[in-house]
């Protein structure tokens, strides 16, 4: 390195470059502050106008929101002196470029749009997609954020969750819980049906219409297994899932109904 140039720069210069660091960094600061102040306005002004849902709202402070950060940077290259003229026609020349290295960003992009015409699941919606199931928390630009049982929040790109298959648990006011429940070869299934159809409609939050399914699923060598399927509002599923196997265990103990046996496996000698 050349010292005497170095020390040449920074006795000409160098107080002229400090300046437009200084400057680069103070607009960085207030042009975010600024930006999220206009965001955060926009975003008041659409829930206060109650014709966009929260979905849609967040998709658009999405899109403000990076629109605004491209014009801050230019305007930060433009305090460096760099022609953000020559910059544009940088980027226009390279496009191809940038396309071929941004297909996968520019799929999500386009599959988020499908996604908002289209409109699947909003934010809230209990779904499956992409691999993931969870809560909807956001619909952004490029992904969609889904917070899963166990509390993970989890980015799944938007064109994963629109090329595959989506599952909304949250479009029908209700839903089927699935349990199974096993009896032994010497119970009586019907009798263990009959026990149980009670047992099952007494359980909160249950519906009476469609009413529960209770029927032989299958036959095992221990004992048939039966099918026992309450319905219940989204909201309780999981309340109605639990309590479903606590009403098979006490139903079946109060009837004094044996364990099934597990099959002993016979070793050759």
């Amino acid at each position: 390195m050349n010292m005497e140039a170095v020390l040449t720069f920074l006795s000409t210069q160098g107080v002229d470059f400090a300046l437009k660091i200084v400057g680069a960094v103070a607009a960085w600061i207030i042009g975010r502050w600024l930006i999220s102040l206009a965001v955060s306005l926009v975003g008041k002004a659409l829930e206060r106008g109650k014709k966009l849902d929260a979905t849609l709202t967040q998709y658009l402070k999405s899109i403000i929101s990076v629109m605004l950060t491209m014009v801050l940077v230019l305007a930060i290259l433009g305090i460096f002196g760099i022609q953000t003229t020559s910059f544009a026609a940088l980027l226009a020349g390279a496009g191809l470029a940038i396309g071929a290295a941004w297909s996968g960003m520019l799929g999500n992009f386009a599959a988020g749009l499908f996604l908002q015409v289209l409109r699947p699941y909003n934010v809230g919606d209990f779904i499956s997609a992409g691999g993931t199931t969870g809560t909807v928390q956001e619909l952004g630009l490029f992904a969609t954020t889904i917070v899963t049982l166990d509390n993970v929040k989890t980015i799944v790109g938007n064109n994963k969750v629109f090329s595959d298959n989506i599952q909304n648990f949250s479009a029908e006011p209700f839903r089927r819980v699935d349990c199974v429940a096993k009896v032994a070869n010497t119970v009586d299934a019907q009798d263990a049906i009959a026990r149980l159809r009670p047992a099952i409609a007494a359980i909160p939050n249950v519906k009476t219409s469609p009413a529960p399914d209770i029927e032989i699923l299958e036959f095992t060598p221990e004992g048939p297994k039966l099918c026992v399927r309450p319905y219940t509002h989204n909201d309780h599923y999981w309340q109605v899932y639990f309590d479903t196997h606590k009403a098979v265990v006490e139903t079946f103990g109060a009837a004094g109904y044996p364990v099934p046996e597990t099959p002993v496996a016979h070793r050759t000698v």
